[in-house]
């Protein structure tokens, strides 16, 4: 029988040698996790991106049950849900889908945001608030993110968004405005965002 005093050094032993055997494990799924957390892009001094004053806009009618102005001429992808429109680093995109209930700055805050902020590239909340919008009221989230790499270069670039969550009836529109952090489009933000409508 071995002694009790000797049985208690070998399971003290026993249980440090386990902790230093696991220590690795823990170290790399921590280097795992911080490999994965990604880094802001530095935004650029002059960023292009810039919508031009003299930049006309065009009706598109979604069969998802809404209008909007965007930017003639720019690249169009359409879905079932909406559609994105896009030139360069500049994206419009809106979608609209069921809701049980109209967002409120707070249910956006502990939801939309929280997810944005979970999925998205280096995404920094700056504001979410309630807006008023010419087509009733609306929760803002305006945060900066990076940009997708650059096909060619591997390159990203520092966004500047704005998130509009816009509902009627029972259907939350969602309208994205995305553009290198620095430009100035401003006018035709505000120009898109009210002009939307429900049909």
């Amino acid at each position: 029988m071995i002694p009790k005093p000797v049985c208690q050094r070998l399971l003290r032993n026993s249980a440090i040698a386990l902790a230093f055997a696991a220590l690795p494990c823990a170290l790399q799924a921590a280097e795992s996790v911080l490999a994965t957390t990604e880094r802001s892009a530095t935004p650029e001094k002059n960023p292009p991106g810039d919508i031009p004053d003299t930049q006309v806009f065009v009706t598109y009618r979604s069969p998802a049950g809404f209008s909007l102005e965007v930017p003639e001429g720019w690249a169009r992808k359409e879905r079932r849900d909406g559609a994105r429109f896009a030139d360069k680093y500049n994206i419009v995109d809106i979608s609209a889908a069921p809701a049980a209930s109209a967002p409120t700055a707070s249910s956006v805050t502990a939801h939309e945001a929280a997810e944005l902020a979970r999925t998205g590239h280096a995404v920094k909340i700056g504001a979410i608030k309630n807006v008023s919008l010419r087509s009733g009221p609306a929760v803002l989230i305006a945060y900066t993110s990076n940009s997708e790499p650059n096909p060619v270069t591997n390159k990203r670039l520092r966004l500047e968004n704005h998130r509009y969550l816009i509902y009627r009836g029972g259907t939350l529109a969602t309208l994205d405005l995305s553009a290198p952090l620095g430009a100035d489009n401003a006018d035709q933000w505000n120009l898109m965002s009210n002009s939307f409508q429900w049909r």
